[in-house]
């Protein structure tokens, strides 16, 4: 395993703003990130793929600890996850809570699994709530009793020659640039990068789209409901 200097120490926003931050689903973050203007609309999200493996509406949110891997072919030396354990302390350096994000390299074909129960406890025990992977994954009751969310592209039976090529460097999953400590947010609709420099900023614009989203579902609802109702809500007009 190669580690580098793109593992950077994180000590990450206050508790109380992810508290804030998961009591909205990924679109509406989505959504209030835009407000701020500090990247293009079409960046920062998950393309269409990545599912929820061990429950149906999981939220999984944490700074990112990457790996990439390989499951295709034999590594060049040793052969199982429990050989490559240098990796244990460049973790401890990002902020808490973590979330395992793992690249395949086989072309994201998932041909082995890269986590089941065994290494899902192990990232569990360093500070992962959860995993984000454009791989396999497998032992999904297993894994779902221990109350640890899997994202993954498939599930696979087998590990084959599942192994780290390198920890702590910038990876993309389904077509999302994540880096070491990156702030991200998973749900069923796929996952969004938060920038940290807007983060404490981001529940309020979120809790201001809600109650607009709801003015305007309340009144389609309404029987006065009306095309100029309509108009006026959408505008933002009181």
């Amino acid at each position: 395993m190669q580690l580098t200097n793109s593992v950077r120490t994180s000590r990450g926003v206050p508790a109380e703003t992810l508290d804030d931050i998961r009591q909205f689903d990924t679109c509406t973050i989505a959504n209030a990130i835009e407000g701020f203007g500090v990247r293009l609309r079409n960046e920062g999200f998950t393309l269409p793929g990545l599912r929820p493996v061990t429950e149906p509406f999981p939220r999984l949110l944490g700074y990112a600890a990457t790996w990439r891997v390989r499951s295709g072919e034999p590594p060049m030396t040793g052969n199982a996850y429990a050989e490559r354990t240098d990796w244990y302390g460049e973790i401890e350096r990002l902020a808490k809570p973590r979330v395992a994000v793992i690249q395949d390299l086989d072309n994201g074909r998932g041909l082995g699994s890269s986590v089941g129960e065994v290494h899902a406890a192990i990232l569990k025990a360093f500070g992962c709530g959860g995993v984000i992977s454009d791989g396999a994954v497998r032992d999904v009751p297993a894994v779902a009793a221990m109350g640890f969310p899997m994202f993954a592209r498939t599930v696979s039976v087998s590990h084959s020659y599942a192994h780290v090529v390198d920890y702590g460097k910038p990876v993309k999953i389904f077509g999302l640039e994540i880096r070491p400590g990156d702030l991200v947010y998973a749900d069923c609709h796929g996952v969004v990068s938060i920038p940290l420099e807007i983060a404490a900023d981001v529940p309020r614009r979120a809790a201001e789209i809600r109650a607009r989203e709801r003015r305007i579902l309340d009144l389609c609802r309404s029987p006065e409901f009306s095309a100029e109702r309509l108009r006026t809500a959408l505008r933002g007009d009181s």
